[in-house]
């Protein structure tokens, strides 16, 4: 394989093969693709002390279990991240609030999230507090991704961000109060290339996998291991509810399990850390979902 025929599996763009890793995404370039019988491939890791270049700065990822990103800025680009993923950053580097449209409006863990704008020259350095991988999203002008809450580490200043509330959800009941459950995360998250190529940084709890699903061709997965996927992948809820010996055909009813199903073409990825699903309450409402009983 020459270094002109190089194209990354990861990121998809070609680039230079004579180094060990790829200058767009970080991902290592000598590695063998582990792929499992059912079609997902593991996306290894950044490796410690990788370096991605976008316009005149430079990003290097440090460290393998809680990786640092350490963004090296020039004077003419600037990132854009949450206040709680800031390390440190040089004196020179120039911080500043940034205002968002809509009345955006964010928490994590009951603490409102500011989003903050960074700009050359300088390093600034962000990451995440659990244990998992960096994964770097090279994006070609045109190109949008859908992206998980609260897995955004940075974004560089040409990649437009946008937000809309999910139009995924359910509802239990007990008693007379009605509960609303957000399986994919209370808003949906959407980055789009639109002024040159740029680069979304997020942070995987866990590994990453991901695959490319053929058109019409579905998958289910539990909701809250959604990473990324491209806005041409479909989305909705999938319901099982299996019969349960000893109870009445009813009652059984109550005991389900609540599914994401992804629809294809397009690119999905997902992380192997995710929250449990929900407890077994009966679904009084829902968003479009299919259902099988059985």
């Amino acid at each position: 394989m020459t270094a002109s025929s190089y194209t990354c599996r990861y990121c998809r763009l070609p680039s230079d093969a004579s180094g060990v890793s790829c200058p767009n995404c970080g991902a290592p370039v000598d590695v063998k693709a582990v792929v499992s019988r059912s079609g997902w491939t593991k996306q290894p890791p950044i490796t410690d002390m990788a370096r991605i270049q976008f316009g005149q700065s430079r990003l290097q990822i440090e460290g393998n279990q809680v990786p640092v990103a350490d963004f090296n800025l020039s004077g003419q680009e600037w990132i854009y991240f949450s206040h709680h993923v800031l390390l440190w950053a040089d004196e020179s580097a120039q911080l500043n609030s940034m205002k968002m449209k809509g009345g955006w409006s964010r928490h994590l863990a009951g603490i409102p999230l500011m989003m903050i704008q960074g700009a050359g020259p300088g390093h600034i350095a962000l990451s995440d507090n659990h244990a998992g991988d960096m994964i770097a999203l090279p994006m070609q002008a045109g190109q949008a991704m859908w992206v998980r809450e609260h897995r955004m580490i940075a974004a560089t200043g040409n990649i437009a961000y946008d937000y809309n509330q999910s139009d995924v959800w359910f509802t239990t009941q007990d008693g007379d109060e009605e509960e609303w459950h957000y399986p994919l995360g209370r808003y949906n998250d959407i980055f789009y290339a639109s002024n040159g190529p740029g680069l979304v940084l997020l942070h995987s709890p866990g590994n990453t996998f991901i695959r490319d699903l053929a058109p019409n061709e579905t998958i289910l997965m539990q909701a809250s291991s959604l990473l990324y996927r491209d806005p041409t992948v479909g989305v909705h809820l999938h319901l099982e509810y299996p019969h349960t010996q000893g109870l009445s055909w009813w009652r059984s009813f109550e005991h389900r399990t609540v599914w994401l199903r992804a629809v294809g073409p397009g690119r999905v990825a997902v992380q192997s850390v995710f929250e449990r699903p929900e407890g077994a309450e009966p679904i009084r409402r829902s968003s479009y979902a299919t259902t099988h009983r059985w």
